[in-house]
C-alpha cells in the first residue's frame, strides 16, 4: 500500500515547481489530527519552493496565502473514512472526493476549497487521505496512524527535499 502511494506521489510531483502542502484536521480528535502531524514532521526540513500550511479545520482561511505562493501543485493531507485498514492512505483526485465518504470536520467542504484553488492558481491538486482508527477526543494518534504519519512524512521529505 505505501509503495503505491509513494509511486503515485512521485508521478504526480514529477513536474513540480512550487508545492503547497496543507495539513487539515482537528487537533483534539485523535486520528483526525494525522494531516497536522505529517505537516509538523516536515517543518523546517524542506526547500523554499515548498510552502507548508497548517490549516486545521479552516483551510479556507488560507486561500489568499496559498494563492500568493503561486503553487504548481497543492497537496492536502487529511483523515478520511475510506473503508480501509487504519493507516492506509490514498492519493485522490478532487473529482473522486464524492466517491469517498470523507470525514468532514471542516466548515467548507474540501472539494469546494480544492476547486477554488484549482481555478485561482491553475495548480494540480491532490488529497492524501488516511484511514483513521478513532476520532475520539484526544491529542495522540492511534498507533496505526502514528506509523502512517511517520512513513508519509519520510516519503514527502524524500520527494520534496
Amino acid at each position: 500500500m505505501a509503495d503505491t502511494v509513494e509511486k503515485d506521489l512521485k508521478d504526480w510531483l514529477a513536474d513540480k515547481k512550487r508545492v503547497v502542502v496543507v495539513g487539515v484536521g482537528n487537533p483534539i480528535r485523535q486520528d483526525d489530527n494525522v494531516g497536522l502531524k505529517v505537516l509538523a514532521g516536515l517543518q523546517g526540513k524542506l526547500p523554499s519552493n515548498v510552502g507548508l500550511f497548517e490549516c486545521e479545520m479552516v483551510p479556507e482561511g488560507y486561500l489568499l496565502d496559498i494563492e500568493e505562493f503561486k503553487p504548481s501543485h497543492v497537496l492536502l493531507i487529511d483523515a478520511a473514512v475510506l473503508g480501509r485498514k487504519p493507516g492506509d492512505a490514498d492519493l485522490v483526485k478532487v473529482t473522486e472526493v464524492a466517491v469517498f465518504s470523507a470525514v468532514s470536520s471542516h466548515r467548507l467542504p474540501l472539494r469546494l476549497f480544492c476547486e477554488y484553488i484549482e481555478k485561482s492558481t491553475g495548480a494540480k491538486i491532490r488529497l492524501l487521505l488516511i484511514e483513521p482508527k478513532t476520532m475520539e477526543f484526544g491529542e495522540e494518534l492511534s498507533p496505526e496512524l502514528q506509523v502512517a504519519a511517520e512513513n508519509l512524512t519520510q516519503t514527502l521529505l524524500k520527494l520534496l527535499g
